[in-house]
């Protein structure tokens, strides 16, 4: 007898996942400094474990819906977009959950309000309350960031006047803003490339690493891909210069985006435009809103030099990890070479990014949405560093545009595993969190498994 599934059960399961995870936030998430608790502390552990029951009741709860999305008689788009409302709702005022990103964004926004070179100094340079809740790792690096965001973050300081609580919040609407342009692109990008829109929203908007990360996380991929989103949407219509423009601004958030531009070429040639006019159209419109943006940031062009921002010496990138291996072997050989492993490595993953991205627009240009997202998944799974956030690049177009079902099978068990991969605090973990986190997570599938039981007692009762 299978579980009775419907939207109104997955609906109130997932925001019982986020509630949850707003609760146990409280205590155990991103917090300011002076909030933080010793992570052996009663509240912190039972926070800790809060959270991963709740988001083991949140995969849960996606998984189910996936199951009705796939039924006879799948919900509407407009249905699925209030199922992410209800869902995302308890997070709005939680505190920041699974990294302490969203402090850096406060405080390079406050340097560029301050005409400080975001691109030359680090947060310590600001100094003060703002900087001191920047994780020690970041302090003195540079912003990753392009114009955009910067001038997004500028004016969100200038409006909240360094207020901690305020900026928070503005950032955590900014997030916001970036999923919405994310869940109205992706019916559209699911038609146009012959996939169903409810599918592509349960994958791409719905998805727990969305919730985990752009909107309890506040991320700026957030904005990044609701631009990318918007952009190809425009460029499927009869705005291909806007599309541009808002593709180009997308990169001017977070660099990957860039490669949205091939596909409003691409877009344009399907659409009877000559391939030459295609691509100076494109770069004409991506050139002015590249200088506008610049001059409007007043930043100036230091962000091209900070595209080689180093990463953190502990980053679990492929090609990281892989070069630190390297190192420590040649470390323990004697050899003078140890230091340009992870280098050597970094280079060759930015090498095999630019085969991946070359062999996918040579055989799939016929498909530019999904030619884009496997790109996009190239750069994060190939680059220097990555995070889980990282993941939803490519994803969010794989879900409008994935050929089969089984590819969204595939990228279904991806986002459950990477969803279960950060603590809270967005800090390293120890052996004691990490047990925590077991039980937490544990606990969520035993009362899963009993809520089950519970519900099949009747149905077998009613056959008997």
């Amino acid at each position: 007898m299978a579980f009775p599934v419907d939207l109104r059960r997955c609906q109130m399961l997932g925001l019982a996942g986020t509630a949850f995870l707003a609760l146990g936030g409280e205590s155990a998430g991103a917090l300011p400094v002076q909030e933080l608790l010793t992570p052996a502390s009663a509240r912190a552990a039972l926070g800790l474990v809060g959270v991963y029951f709740g988001v083991v009741l949140l995969i849960a709860a996606w998984a189910l819906l996936g199951r009705v999305v796939r039924g006879p008689e799948p919900p509407s788009p407009r249905a699925l977009l209030l199922v992410l409302v209800v869902w995302a709702s308890p997070l709005l005022l939680a505190p920041p959950l699974f990294s302490r990103d969203v402090y850096s964004y406060l405080a390079q926004g406050a340097m560029v309000d301050a005409h400080m070179d975001v691109y030359a100094y680090g947060p310590a340079q600001l100094g003060g309350p703002l900087a001191d809740e920047v994780a020690p790792v970041w302090q003195n690096t540079a912003a990753p960031y392009g114009p955009a965001f910067l001038a997004v973050a500028s004016a969100l300081s200038g409006l909240t006047r360094g207020e901690l609580p305020a900026g928070l919040v503005g950032m955590r609407l900014v997030a916001l803003l970036g999923v919405a342009l994310m869940a109205a692109a992706l019916p559209r990008l699911a038609r146009h490339s012959g996939a169903d829109p409810a599918a592509a929203l349960w994958l791409g908007a719905l998805n727990p690493l969305v919730l985990l990360h752009l909107v309890a996380g506040a991320h700026n991929d957030a904005i990044m891909l609701g631009l990318l989103g918007a952009g190809l949407v425009a460029a499927l219509g009869r705005w291909p210069a806007v599309g541009a423009v808002l593709v180009t601004l997308a990169a001017l958030v977070k660099a990957p985006a860039a490669l949205g531009l091939l596909a409003v070429v691409v877009l344009q040639a399907r659409a009877g435009r000559g391939p030459l006019r295609a691509v100076l159209t494109t770069a004409a419109a991506a050139g002015a809103t590249t200088v506008v943006a610049t001059a409007v940031a007043g930043t100036g062009y230091g962000w091209i030099g900070a595209l080689d921002t180093p990463v953190s010496s502990h980053n679990w990138a492929l090609t990281s990890l892989l070069g630190r291996a390297t190192g420590a072997l040649l470390t323990h050989l004697g050899s003078d070479l140890a230091p340009l492993a992870v280098p050597a490595w970094h280079a060759l993953g930015l090498a095999a990014t630019a085969v991946a991205v070359l062999f996918i627009w040579l055989r799939l240009r016929p498909r530019p949405v999904y030619a884009l997202g496997l790109s996009l998944a190239a750069v994060a799974a190939f680059g220097p560093a990555i995070r889980p956030w990282y993941a939803l690049w490519g994803l969010f177009l794989i879900a409008a545009a994935a050929p089969s079902t089984s590819v969204r099978h595939r990228v279904a068990a991806v986002t459950a595993a990477l969803a279960l991969a950060v603590l809270p605090s967005g800090a390293p973990a120890d052996t004691g969190q990490l047990l925590l986190a077991v039980s937490g997570g544990v606990l969520g599938v035993v009362v899963l498994w009993q809520a089950h039981q519970a519900a099949q007692a009747p149905a077998l009762g009613r056959t008997a």
